[in-house]
């Protein structure tokens, strides 16, 4: 990412390239006391205020960012989020043993996934769209999908995304599960949703190739 100390009629701003949207925008750090101003010379160039909802989960979940405490958690590896690099630093760091040995496995237990609401209409009609953590089942037995070494499915994150308009989920998938395509179900308040693996591992419904950013 690129950094950029600016000024912005008298505003001191330090500009950061990077986004959590994937979208060729920038993020804006002044100091606490220059925010309100900051805030109106933006507001003032024709922004629309979206909230902070869209940077923190429904346009993250259309590029598959996964968010720490949410979809990066300790009770899976760097491997099975998705976040595995084609190599490593020689140096020694704190879990390098760990992580080598998760790599030379053959597969792993479980993978980050994302998936799509297939259909969000209730049985009442009401069109649904779920935030929070809930239960991915099998569609054949309605059971609640469990991996190898005994860890259940659910949604770790899961938001509408507007560009893709389609409500998404990102959750871990046992390996017999986890396949572009499969069908699955997604228990919200004890009713079962159809939902759909678009991508196994890290890859976005939105810009998929990642050119946005780089534009």
């Amino acid at each position: 990412a690129t950094t950029k100390n600016i000024t912005v009629r008298g505003i001191p701003v330090l500009a950061f390239r990077i986004s959590y949207v994937g979208e060729s925008g920038w993020e804006l750090h002044v100091p606490f006391s220059y925010g309100l101003s900051l805030w109106d010379l933006v507001f003032e160039q024709g922004a629309t205020p979206v909230g902070v909802e869209t940077y923190a989960n429904s346009r993250r979940l259309e590029k598959s960012f996964r968010l720490q405490n949410a979809d990066l958690l300790t009770e899976y590896n760097l491997i099975e989020a998705g976040l595995a690099r084609p190599s490593v630093k020689a140096v020694d760091f704190h879990g390098k043993d760990a992580y080598l040995s998760q790599r030379e496995r053959e597969s792993q237990p479980a993978y980050l996934c994302t998936m799509v609401m297939t259909d969000n209409i209730d049985s009442k009609g009401v069109a649904r769209y779920p935030v929070g953590q809930w239960p991915i089942l099998d569609p054949d037995t309605n059971q609640v999908l469990i991996d190898g070494i005994g860890r259940r499915s659910y949604a770790t994150s899961i938001a509408y995304g507007p560009s893709v308009g389609k409500n998404i989920a990102l959750g871990y998938l046992p390996k017999a599960y986890a396949e572009q395509g499969r069908e699955l179900l997604l228990e919200y308040f004890d009713e079962p949703f159809p939902i759909r693996v678009e991508a196994v591992g890290c890859k976005g419904l939105y810009d998929p190739d990642n050119l946005l950013p780089r534009g």
